[in-house]
Parts: C-alpha cells; sequence; structure tokens
C-alpha cells in the first residue's frame, strides 16, 4: 500500500514529494465490473477485469540506483502526479468552503483518494492513498507542518536530509 506526499507553495510549485511504502496489509476490494458477474466467469478474466474498472491489485517493481521502488498499483509516477495537479481545483474549492486546516479527502480517482492540508502561509500538502485513515493522515500532516516550520522558510525546494528522514518517520509511525 503507497502513500504519495506532495508539499505545494503558495503559487503551487512543488517543493517536496515523497513516497511511503507502508508494511501493513490493504484490506481487499472487490472490482465494481466483478461483483456484478457470477464467481466463476470472473476466474478467467480477473486481470482484464481489473484493468477495465481502473483499479490493479498487482504491484510493480522498477530498478533505480540502489535498489528497487515498488510502483502501487501498477500506477507510474506522472499518474500520481497528475492526480495530485489535477485536483488542486477541488483543494481550491474546498478551501474557499471551510476554514479547516484539514481538508479530509476532497478527491478520489479510481483507487486513489486524495486529502488535502492548507497552512496559514496557503502551502498546500496533498497526499494520495488508497485506504481510509483519517486520525493518521491528521496526525502525518500536523508532523509535517511542524517539520517544514522548523527547517524550511522559503518557497524553495526542500533538499534537507534530515527533513526527509523525519517525514518518512512519521509517515512509517502513521501511514
Amino acid at each position: 500500500m503507497s502513500h504519495h506526499l506532495f508539499l505545494l507553495s503558495p503559487s503551487d510549485t512543488p517543493i517536496y514529494s515523497l513516497t511511503h511504502y507502508s508494511t501493513k496489509l490493504p484490506q481487499p476490494t472487490s472490482s465494481s465490473l466483478s461483483s456484478n458477474l457470477p464467481t466463476w466467469s470472473t476466474s478467467a478474466f480477473a486481470g482484464t477485469l481489473t484493468a477495465l474498472s481502473g483499479a490493479s491489485n498487482a504491484t510493480q517493481s522498477h530498478h533505480v540506483q540502489g535498489g528497487s521502488v515498488r510502483m502501487g498499483g501498477g500506477q507510474d509516477r506522472h499518474v500520481i502526479q497528475m492526480i495530485a495537479n489535477a485536483s488542486l481545483d477541488v483543494i481550491e474549492d474546498v478551501m474557499r468552503k471551510e476554514s479547516a486546516m484539514y481538508l479530509k479527502s476532497v478527491d478520489k480517482f479510481n483507487e486513489w483518494t486524495v486529502s488535502a492540508f492548507i497552512t496559514p502561509g496557503n502551502m498546500k500538502f496533498i497526499l494520495l492513498h488508497e485506504t481510509k485513515n483519517d486520525d493518521g493522515i491528521r496526525s502525518f500532516f500536523h508532523d509535517v507542518w511542524e517539520l517544514y516550520l522548523k527547517f524550511h522558510t522559503a518557497h524553495s525546494p526542500i533538499r534537507s536530509i534530515v527533513f526527509d528522514t523525519r517525514v518518512r518517520a512519521s509517515a512509517k509511525k502513521y501511514l
């Protein structure tokens, strides 16, 4: 199960991103197409039905310098970025209606749910996730915000190894 975090400046410029893979097992979900068919008919075409519904249970592995990176749900990085970017309009609509910093689930695309956190300085923290975990996500966003305040002052990309390590530790703890 993967989580994708994006920190965006007030001008929607990405300044940090993280992909975290949880060790928690995802809860099984049934495909909407296969749920309407008898079980004997879905076994032979399970992969096709899953692909047509936009969901995927397969996890692909890509080799990168120094190790392998798992791309959850068969999605590649560009699709994840597109989903996060496409959710910005929805986030801004919710921001106009609500004054809360944690906006919970603001958008959904296939198996990905988009949650957002807006700081008083109009920084946007966007998290793509596959399962519902409102309390954990809220705590994670608060930790990331505290770390952001400690390690970053300008709206430039975050390159601090300490910041990255602490965000990863928080993701492991809450997600």
